[in-house]
């Protein structure tokens, strides 16, 4: 699968205390450019303390880049507990979430805890996903660009880094 359309930008929104939240306009273009569903997919990152997104057709880039890191590592030698742990986390730990007309979600339970997500979400776009940040926690585990980030859009909203 070739991708065209990349997730860039940034933004901060406000999530309710039952997880609502409103997805940024430049996540549902891309979402909606690469597909006809109003959903995106939302998941447990592999390495940082966040969420990832996507939309639905991105499992299939997903898929085809894990099973060819599968055989590569099987002419390794390598075990295959490693391969499946990456798909339990790629495939079992997301959630299919849409949205309305307006943009808005509600983030599930364990998802937001998954991402210590409270109450507010910090969406980083990353090319062929998003990054969803607690952006607190992105200002103690992030690179300098994604403090930055993250200090800026709280400073936006008023609220001290």
């Amino acid at each position: 699968m070739e991708i065209d359309d990349f997730f860039q930008g940034n933004a901060l929104n406000a999530v309710d205390a039952k997880g609502r939240l409103s997805v940024p306009a430049f996540v549902r273009s891309v979402i909606e450019r690469r597909s006809d569903a109003r959903a995106i997919v939302v998941g447990v990152h592999e390495v940082s303390p966040c969420l990832t997104a996507y939309g639905r057709n991105y499992a299939r880039k997903l898929y085809d880049d894990m099973e060819r890191r599968r055989l590569a590592d099987e002419e390794k030698g390598a075990a295959p507990e490693d391969h499946y742990a990456r798909a339990r986390r790629a495939f079992g730990m997301t959630e299919d979430v849409p949205y309305d007309t307006s943009g808005r979600i509600v983030l599930p339970p364990m998802m937001r805890r998954k991402g210590g997500i409270e109450d507010l979400a910090l969406f980083v776009g990353v090319g062929g996903t998003v990054e969803i940040w607690n952006p607190r926690a992105a200002l103690q585990h992030g690179d300098r660009d994604l403090k930055e980030i993250a200090a800026w859009r709280l400073e936006e909203k008023g609220i001290a880094p």
